[in-house]
């Protein structure tokens, strides 16, 4: 009796630690709900109503893992695909998810997205609306689930953000954001960033806890902000650098108050402008041959955007021999290779360069507490039967 009891408390703890598959065990799963713009989407933009340059649908995106396009603005896979144990998380438009696979999360990015409705209106998902998708969800899951279960499920999960680059580049290309017409930078970015904040302040009224953000990456320096100025070819593009700079550095100090004002909110943010940058000007420190051209466009550096002809077959576009050499897929986006070394840091990278957590740090938060007090129920188990 002594050893079956100890045995059985054994079995209860690796049960929770490896539970991936096993669906009858909801509440120790971890999910990754995923929020953001084309750095994130997975496919939701297959099931909207927008304009083909908005959608990825096309070949050649999706060539290398999947062999065919599903809806990501890349070769292959985005970082979401790439966090560790989990399996790759579904768009939440997509037909027929099943309410259980929601356990592991859903993804509610659609590229062109941004924290401001003015930005790309009527052509991409905006942040507010992902979150009342994300409402929605809940209240799948509630009825499937119970309000007990979901919540366990949510305060486990990692909600992971990449959102505000389309705010920063749309005023310039589209010439009709009327906040940042009527506003200096610092406020045009207060709205931005609120607007954001907001938006986690929400999640966390729900039970999220444990939150990860990108910072806005050195998209002002992509193939195509480098021919903006076609007398200038290979200069990143000022106007946006400006932006991007006071939208990081607000970020990072949003972040900080709200871990001081919100009881458990813990959050991972990574320099992905710091990252992409290094890549950009030093792509043979990390395996690539160009930092600074597409693989796929056409025009100068192939920074225009005719990737998959989407700007309609009279444009025609070129593609790369082998896309594994190119740190960009297209003018905007970068390649699966790209996308795999940037979830490697966010995933367990240094404070230095994901602080003050990383997305590790933070899935095994609960994990961590788990442990700790099950151990010491096998001690007090052990303790009795002597």
């Amino acid at each position: 009796m002594e050893s079956s009891g100890i045995v059985s408390i054994i079995f209860f703890f690796s049960t929770i630690i490896n539970c991936k598959g096993n669906n009858n065990l909801i509440t120790n799963q971890f999910a990754l709900f995923v929020f953001g713009d084309s750095v994130f989407d997975v496919g939701n933009n297959n099931y909207i109503d927008t304009i083909s340059s908005y959608r990825s649908n096309i070949r050649p995106y999706g060539q290398t893992t999947f062999k065919f396009p599903t809806g990501r603005v890349s070769d292959g896979r985005l970082i979401p695909d790439f966090i560790a144990w989990l399996p790759l998380i579904p768009p939440n438009l997509q037909p027929n998810n099943d309410n259980n696979k929601f356990t592991y999360g859903v993804n509610f990015a659609s590229a062109g997205a941004g924290a401001l409705v003015e930005t790309s209106p009527g052509l991409a998902i905006n942040l507010g609306t992902q979150l009342n998708n994300f409402k929605n969800v809940e209240k799948r899951l509630k009825s499937e689930l119970g309000d007990a279960e979901v919540k366990r499920v949510f305060s486990r999960a990692v909600y992971l953000f990449h959102i505000g680059g389309n705010d920063l580049f749309y005023p310039f290309f589209e010439k009709r954001n009327s906040t940042f017409q009527s506003n200096s930078k610092e406020k045009f970015v207060d709205f931005v960033i609120g607007n954001m904040t907001s938006v986690i302040e929400e999640v966390y009224k729900m039970g999220g806890r444990k939150f990860g953000f990108l910072n806005e990456g050195a998209y002002d320096c992509s193939p195509r902000s480098l021919i903006v100025d076609r007398t200038k070819i290979g200069s990143c593009f000022k106007p946006v650098t400006e932006l991007i700079h006071v939208h990081n550095k607000k970020l990072a100090e949003v972040l900080r108050s709200l871990q001081r004002e919100l009881s458990g909110f813990r959050y991972a943010l990574h320099d992905f402008y710091t990252s992409l940058s290094e890549r950009i000007n030093n792509p043979t420190k990390y395996g690539f041959k160009e930092g600074k051209k597409a693989c796929c466009g056409s025009g100068p550096l192939r920074g225009i955007n005719t990737c998959g002809n989407r700007l309609g077959p009279s444009q025609g576009y070129e593609l790369c021999e082998n896309v594994t050499d190119y740190l960009f897929f297209d003018s905007s986006h970068l390649t699966e290779k790209a996308h795999r070394q940037m979830a490697e840091l966010i995933w367990s990278g240094p404070p230095n360069v994901t602080g003050p957590y990383n997305l590790k740090a933070l899935f095994e938060l609960k994990l961590t507490y788990n442990r700790s007090y099950i151990l010491r129920k096998i001690k007090d188990k052990v303790a009795i039967y002597k």
